[in-house]
């Protein structure tokens, strides 16, 4: 039986025009599980508008991922897809108003921060600078990542966005000085920026003492001026005590124990503590003009 004319005469185009018949058929490789989640994910991100759909989409392309590895002519296709999973991940966090998740979402499937993509790297730097301090430290610090084109912008971000609004002045200074990204005009105006920074900082850590300082100044010399006026009030009251005779000094202490205490002076009761006041005006009498009160009162 011949074979079927049309069959046989149906070539079949390659690259490089019709194929000869000891030539082999190349067919394009299927795409793999991740590669058509990501795309599911990226269109439910995009134009559905679904961020949680997409995210779980996202994270069902990373178990595929995981499930299968691949072979070692794909692995740098393994790691644009991964890459591309991450920025349709942290965008649909991003949507959902969840930055605050987006770096331990990333780090659950980049176990090493040094390993991270810079696109990924700087998609995290939108968090709070104080959550990515210590990954993007690590990254910078990485010698492999040093010779990356990305890693001069990705250095500059972290002085901006992370090292100079968390103060920490000493790592900044210590990154622009031992790093080569920089260029010489970059490095002299950091350096001028964290001199500034620096002093700034040590003007506010001064500020809230000398305001102590002053307050305690200003409470001490209230108190001074109080105490001083309470004893020329003293000082008047018994230079005004001195100067009445005995006996009205002793009818103005009377009328005061009347206001105070509240005895009754015609109570048999009150006799005792009568003459005791009395005895105790003596006392006072005699010790204020005594030859030695004078004496002293002279000096």
């Amino acid at each position: 039986m011949k074979p079927d004319a049309s069959t046989s005469a149906a070539p079949a185009r390659g690259v490089g025009g019709p194929l000869q018949s000891s030539e082999p058929v190349r067919v394009a490789p299927a795409p793999s599980a991740a590669v058509v989640l990501l795309e599911e994910a990226a269109d439910l991100l995009v134009v559905r508008r679904d961020f949680r759909a997409a995210l779980q989409t996202c994270e069902r392309a990373w178990r595929s991922l995981a499930d299968d590895a691949p072979p070692d002519d794909a692995a740098g296709v393994s790691l644009e897809v991964k890459c591309s999973l991450c920025v349709v991940g942290i965008q649909a966090l991003a949507e959902m108003d969840r930055w605050q998740q987006v770096l331990s979402w990333v780090l659950q499937y980049y176990q090493v921060p040094e390993k991270l993509p810079p696109k990924v790297l700087e998609l995290c730097k939108m968090q709070e600078p104080g959550a990515v301090l210590e990954v993007a430290s690590a990254w910078l610090q990485d010698a492999d990542n040093q010779g990356l084109p990305e890693y001069r912008d990705l250095a500059a971000l972290h002085l901006q966005r992370v090292l100079l609004p968390l103060g920490c002045l000493s790592e900044a200074e210590e990154l622009v000085v031992g790093s080569a990204a920089f260029s010489e005009e970059q490095r002299l105006g950091t350096l001028q920026a964290i001199s500034t920074a620096r002093q700034q900082q040590k003007h506010e850590q001064h500020g809230p003492e000398d305001q102590k300082l002053n307050q305690e100044g200003s409470f001490s010399h209230k108190l001074l001026s109080l105490l001083m006026l309470l004893r020329r009030l003293w000082d008047s009251a018994v230079s005004h005590c001195l100067s009445l005779p005995f006996k009205k000094s002793l009818l103005a202490a009377l009328i005061l124990c009347l206001l105070v205490v509240k005895f009754d002076p015609a109570s048999p009761s009150s006799l005792p503590f009568i003459c005791k006041l009395a005895q105790i005006f003596h006392w006072i009498r005699a010790a204020m003009f005594s030859p030695l009160h004078q004496l002293r009162a002279h000096d």
